[in-house]
């Protein structure tokens, strides 16, 4: 082969490879910053403002995003996350105290010994009204528990996709605006 085939061939295929990488950084951008605005406005649309600092517990004061973000607006995937794990995951941790995990069985076990002291003795109101306040409290701590993992998991979900918008902006070849 001569040497000026071989000189086109590589200035060809340089010039093919310049190419796909343009075309990549542009797709990866224009990712990144789709991921950044839908991130940003669904989560603005739920209106969720962290606690002001004078309002934060001792606890919630340990978590350093939350004194951090005080008094913000959601907005970022890094808030969502901060969120989530530092005020949603300590107040759901609180409810699901050692004693009261099994919240399920606990209401079923509840529900169960009401039927056998109706059965049992249908005058005695203390026991019946008793258990009756035992699950109506088991059943708001299970529905509460429920709601928060599930915000819990909605706001996780909105952070890892913020990240995918992180890295798709870290890989075009040129600069960008920083993503948040």
């Amino acid at each position: 082969m001569k040497r000026r085939t071989l000189d086109i061939m590589f200035s060809v295929g340089g010039l093919l490879l310049a190419g796909l990488l343009l075309v990549m950084g542009v797709v990866l951008t224009s990712n990144a910053n789709f991921a950044k605005n839908y991130t940003r406005n669904q989560l603005a649309q739920e209106n969720i403002t962290f606690k002001t600092a004078a309002t934060l517990t001792a606890e919630e004061k340990q978590a350093p995003c939350l004194v951090k973000y005080a008094g913000q607006v959601l907005t970022t995937g890094k808030q969502a996350e901060c969120y989530a794990n530092s005020f949603i995951g300590l107040h759901v941790k609180s409810i699901a105290a050692p004693d009261l995990r099994h919240r399920g069985r606990l209401h079923h076990r509840l529900k169960a010994q009401l039927t056998d002291a109706q059965k049992a003795n249908p005058q005695d109101a203390a026991k019946i009204t008793d258990l009756n306040t035992q699950i109506t409290t088991a059943t708001a701590a299970r529905e509460t528990l429920f709601k928060g993992e599930t915000l819990r998991g909605l706001l996780l979900t909105s952070y890892g996709f913020s990240v995918f918008g992180i890295k798709a902006a870290r890989a075009p070849p040129w600069p960008t605006s920083s993503p948040a």
